[in-house]
């Protein structure tokens, strides 16, 4: 079994915690999932799936079963976690928990994955968040689910993986309303685009200010855009423009050893 590439970012790096934000490169599915599709979502085969996350789970050092991920809806919820699902996935944005030998895991191809650790109380977190969920505050109840756990927002580390960068995020005008409706110092976030009823929207960068907002200062980010690397990242916005069907999820995860 070939251990599947990823990224680490370095504030969490610590001793008893496995993470990862990994490509598409490294598993066993095929085509338009090729090769490391870890969605049970899509519509690839369920075995190959099945493979590909236990290569990733591997790696971050869990047990297959014990590497979760939910059902993702963009929502603001956040779901605390202290074992493996006993029936479906819920439907959530977020996980959180302090138990060890559990990977919490999110599944994006243009959404950021972000993840959480409070070395300290030993507490880690996982969100997925595209521009409705970061707009819901998925992020800021993923911190405040943390602190229910005993986690501090100043001793949190949170880190964004790959996802789709203000170079390729094209968005109308009314995104920008939306959003300037919800802050109203967002503005900032929304770059020219190639028309003047175009933007070009810095999600991270409003991620990032909504983690500051709640206390959240040790932030990190793998600067990878899924599209601009959609060789090596699964991209919906890549497959759109391919006429494809469906596509493959990049699977980011962390986990309490």
């Amino acid at each position: 079994m070939t251990a599947p590439p990823h990224l680490t970012a370095p504030g969490l790096d610590e001793d008893g915690v496995g993470h990862g934000f990994f490509s598409r490169v490294g598993g066993v599915s095929k085509g338009a999932y090729a090769s490391l599709n870890t969605g049970p979502g899509s519509g690839d085969d369920p075995a190959a799936v099945a493979e590909n996350r236990k290569r990733c789970a591997a790696l971050i050092g869990v047990a297959p079963d014990r590497l979760l991920t939910n059902y993702q809806v963009h929502s603001p919820d956040v779901v605390h976690v202290e074992g493996p699902w006993k029936d479906n996935p819920p439907k959530a944005d977020a996980l959180v928990t302090k138990t060890r030998g559990l990977a919490l895991g999110v599944l994006a191809a243009d959404c950021m994955p972000w993840l959480f650790l409070d070395p300290t109380a030993r507490v880690i977190g996982a969100a997925h968040a595209g521009w409705r969920g970061a707009l819901a505050g998925v992020l800021e109840n993923t911190v405040a689910a943390m602190e229910t756990l005993g986690a501090d927002p100043a001793r949190i580390r949170a880190a964004a993986g790959p996802c789709l960068r203000q170079q390729n995020f094209e968005v109308g005008l009314e995104l920008l309303d939306a959003f300037m409706e919800r802050h109203a110092d967002t503005e900032q976030f929304f770059a020219p685009g190639a028309r003047d009823d175009k933007r070009l929207l810095d999600l991270v960068g409003f991620a990032k200010l909504r983690l500051r907002a709640v206390g959240v200062a040790a932030i990190d980010d793998v600067n990878v855009c899924t599209l601009g690397e959609r060789e090596h990242y699964f991209s919906y916005r890549a497959s759109k423009r391919d006429g494809a069907p469906d596509y493959g999820r990049n699977l980011s995860a962390i986990a309490l050893l």
